[in-house]
């Protein structure tokens, strides 16, 4: 029960050795230094480099998102904490600018709330899908905390309050007049979040739209599915669970490290991240600039991890992926039932990657089997042709295939149902998408726009 304290003391003590990596890299790099101009110098900076990022510490990356274009004008950004929580800061990428049409415009855009997951990985990993949605909405995101910076005394933090934590943010930004994203893991949660708001008679968001998570991760198993439920419940309690060393402020919380994790994720790929690494060292030696600092900037966050509360693990382990309770229903949040049929007057778009090896094909899809109560023409599927996990929410993919659809389906029903008159969906209004799955299908023009703000 020691491999925590045995990880934070080799940390300690690879420390020094990668500053030093790093210095010496600068050393022969450097163009007044002489040791930059002794044969094989570029060569000996870029494996000291290698060396530095392979041994380094990652900490959380900063957002840094500090302006947007929307059409011709660049829009200052500024993070706000609107709520903050022990587990989670609710955070809103307030747009700012002394344009008055541009300040117009961007207040009559509709409000997204991304829920991000707690799976692993800092919120920060949303950084392209919080700046693609902020060119057309207002955006606010949940940022969860790492566990072991939370004190003991705050005690444990389950599934059902994640669940918790979706409902008062969803009630604090104001549903009616809120879409939500929920981008893998939190998928289940925000289900269960809106089906309760739904079977309490709340109100629920214009708009869900569930991208690449494990709603019935029976569904075309992957490597993750297969894991957590070929593992006995007691197995994860005993193999995978540590106490925070005393060197935190969460010191004696019960956590699923974040460098277990890692490992995880590392252990999928292991070939592609050597290939990365040694094309990184060969970037570094030709002087591909480009190249290298992309590399940088990908593994600053994908090795950047935190810590999940154990009870939060070890919930999501046994719901989601041994007992499928919710597809079962038999999922109850503090005692009341899980009725995803209860939601009726929420829209639904469904986001799969083709090559997705964490949710496999029809793991999200399953969404719609549930929600029987959303009318047919108020629910839709989108195929993403050649994304993997990662390219619905980053990258090319994300930005020139998934957020037209999700902007699409959002300007669609952005007007209450009632000023439709009740009257379903026509074909006029859907398109097709790379596979033949109807989505909304054109944007509002400006002139339409004008009129209906008026």
């Amino acid at each position: 029960m020691l491999l925590y304290e045995w990880y934070e003391a080799q940390r300690a003590l690879m420390s020094p050795f990668s500053e030093f990596a790093s210095a010496s890299s600068k050393l022969y790099n450097h163009p007044l230094s002489l040791f930059a101009h002794t044969p094989m110098a570029h060569r000996v900076s870029a494996g000291l480099e290698l060396m530095h990022r392979l041994a380094k510490d990652y900490e959380k990356p900063e957002f840094d998102i500090r302006s947007v274009q929307i059409d011709d004008n660049e829009v200052a950004v500024h993070e706000q904490v609107t709520i903050a929580k022990p587990f989670c800061r609710l955070v809103r990428f307030k747009r700012f600018t002394d344009d008055l049409p541009t300040l117009q415009r961007i207040k009559s855009q509709p409000t997204v709330l991304v829920v991000a997951p707690l799976s692993g990985h800092h919120s920060t990993l949303l950084r392209e899908t919080v700046r693609k949605l902020l060119e057309a909405h207002k955006v606010y995101l949940t940022d969860w905390t790492d566990a072991r910076m939370v004190p003991e005394s705050e005690g444990p933090f389950h599934l059902d309050d994640y669940v918790a934590y979706v409902q008062e943010f969803i009630r604090a930004i104001g549903p009616a007049e809120l879409h939500v994203i929920s981008v893998c893991q939190p998928t289940v949660p925000v289900l269960a979040a809106v089906s309760l708001m739904a079977s309490n008679g709340e109100p629920t968001p214009r708009t869900m739209t569930m991208m690449g998570g494990p709603i019935d991760a029976r569904k075309s198993p992957t490597a993750v599915n297969n894991l957590a439920m070929n593992k006995s419940h007691s197995w994860f309690q005993n193999n995978v669970i540590y106490r925070v060393p005393v060197n935190y402020p969460g010191a004696g919380r019960a956590v699923y490290p974040g460098f277990l994790q890692h490992a995880g994720f590392i252990a999928m790929n292991p070939d592609r991240h050597l290939k990365s690494h040694y094309d990184f060292f060969l970037d570094l030696v030709r002087g591909d600039d480009e190249k290298s600092e992309f590399h940088r900037d990908f593994y600053d966050e994908y090795n950047a991890v935190l810590d999940m509360p154990a009870e939060y693990y070890l919930d999501t382990i046994k719901t989601v992926f041994q007992d499928f309770a919710l597809v079962n229903g038999t999922w109850k949040v503090k005692g009341q039932p899980v009725r995803p049929q209860d939601i009726t007057t929420t829209a639904l778009l469904t986001i799969e990657g083709e090559l997705d090896d964490i949710s496999g094909a029809g793991q999200t899809r399953a969404a719609h089997g549930l929600c029987t109560g959303i009318p047919t023409d108020r629910q839709f599927h989108y195929d993403a042709i050649g994304a993997g996990h990662y390219g619905i929410f980053s990258g090319r993919r994300w930005r020139d295939n998934v957020y037209p659809k999700i902007r699409d389906f959002i300007a669609t029903h952005r007007a209450p149902k009632a000023a439709t008159s009740g009257r379903p969906a026509t074909k006029r209004s859907l398109g097709t998408s790379d596979n033949g799955n109807e989505v909304p299908a054109k944007r509002r023009t400006p002139a339409r726009r004008k009129r209906q703000a008026a």
